[in-house]
């Protein structure tokens, strides 16, 4: 229901914008749809990549497997493999997402996909290569890297008082 009630305040917005393009100008409303267009076709390849991947993780990963290393009586094994899969995804989004959501249909416990989301969200190895050893100043990646480490897990242990 949650999810239900984001998307439609997105299309509300969407909708806004729209309304909003068409009173400056109603050229703009072409060049939006144009451009949400592009990045649309930019994105599917990967989203499509990042579904299929995600699906087939959910369907190869032995439950077995994902309940004894991920799963509710995994302790902090679970979390330290989360936190270093989590490091070690590439991609963006639909990758991250989506194999968190394979991993817990797959028996995963949810505090363990969460150290996993946010150990990929803030301490990604594949951002830290191609875009911040390239663009930050060192001293600000350390400074990042030693505020962002904890989180990862201090959010699952939340969760898990949560659930």
């Amino acid at each position: 229901m949650i999810v239900l009630g984001f998307a439609l305040l997105l299309y509300v917005i969407a909708v806004v914008m729209i309304v909003m393009a068409a009173r400056r100008d109603k050229a703009l409303v072409g060049e939006g749809l144009t451009e949400a267009r592009d990045q649309f076709l930019a994105i599917l390849p990967a989203l499509t990549v990042g579904i299929l991947g995600a699906g087939f993780v959910a369907a190869l990963l032995p439950p077995e497997l994902a309940e004894t290393y991920l799963g509710d009586g995994a302790g902090a094994s679970g979390y330290a493999i989360a936190y270093v899969i989590g490091v070690l995804t590439p991609g963006g989004p639909v990758v991250g997402f989506a194999l968190g959501a394979a991993a817990i249909k797959a028996g995963a416990s949810v505090p363990i996909v969460v150290v996993y989301v946010t150990a990929w969200a803030l301490v990604s190895l594949n951002r830290l290569l191609i875009w911040e050893l390239a663009t930050v100043p060192k001293k600000v990646i350390i400074e990042r890297l030693i505020v962002s480490a904890p989180v990862p897990i201090l959010t699952g242990l939340v969760m898990a008082l949560l659930v």
